[in-house]
């Protein structure tokens, strides 16, 4: 038996929990941003995708605080016009999730996470020198297309870490575990299937 619902009959929070949790694996985005004053922020979004390969591009998905008030990522995406996007393994969940709290905005979240922050080569803010993938991105859209803000950006440089990289220079998915997002749950990617595509 098939169960049907019209989204436009659900309560907003229904709405967001149906599509969140049909929409999975979804890959965290790390994000790290700095503001004007020098001050390191580091969030996770689950709502990311490559949305260009040429020239490479990435979007990101930022729902607003609950009281409606802007994310601190994007005030500093407005104002400096860059971020990275750190893919982390398992071993950094615990650090992922400290920084998905609410925190004042004089608050350095490197710190919080316990993680290492390292000057990125082109952009302004830190990469996390422990995440095993970190993409140097460059603002090119902020859009607005319904509740939420999707913040597309160029990717300028990209940083591995040889243990995610096989023999022949292609990421190894297995060694790199990524941490993905099921509906409230979080998973760590371990188990391949030998098919390809």
């Amino acid at each position: 038996m098939t169960v049907s619902v019209n989204p436009a009959d659900m309560t907003v929070e229904a709405r967001r929990t149906m599509l969140l949790a049909s929409i999975i694996p979804r890959p965290i985005a790390w994000t790290s941003t700095t503001s004007i004053d020098g001050t390191r922020n580091l969030a996770p979004f689950s709502y990311c995708t490559v949305v260009s390969t040429t020239p490479p591009m990435l979007s990101l998905t930022l729902e607003r605080k609950d009281g409606g008030e802007e994310k601190d990522t994007l005030r500093n995406l407005r104002a400096t016009g860059d971020f990275v996007v750190n893919i982390l393994s398992g071993s950094l969940t615990d650090a992922m999730v400290a920084t998905s709290g609410e925190y004042p905005r004089d608050v350095d979240e490197f710190a919080v996470a316990g993680v290492t922050p390292l000057a990125a080569d082109v952009v302004r803010a830190d990469r996390v020198a422990e995440a095993p993938i970190s993409l140097e991105c460059r603002l090119v859209h902020i859009l607005q297309p319904g509740s939420d803000t999707v913040v597309i950006g160029r990717v300028e440089r990209c940083h591995f870490d040889d243990t995610v990289i096989d023999g022949e220079g292609n990421i190894d998915p297995g060694a790199l575990q990524p941490v993905g997002r099921l509906g409230r749950a979080f998973a760590v990617i371990d188990g391949l299937l030998s098919i390809r595509a």
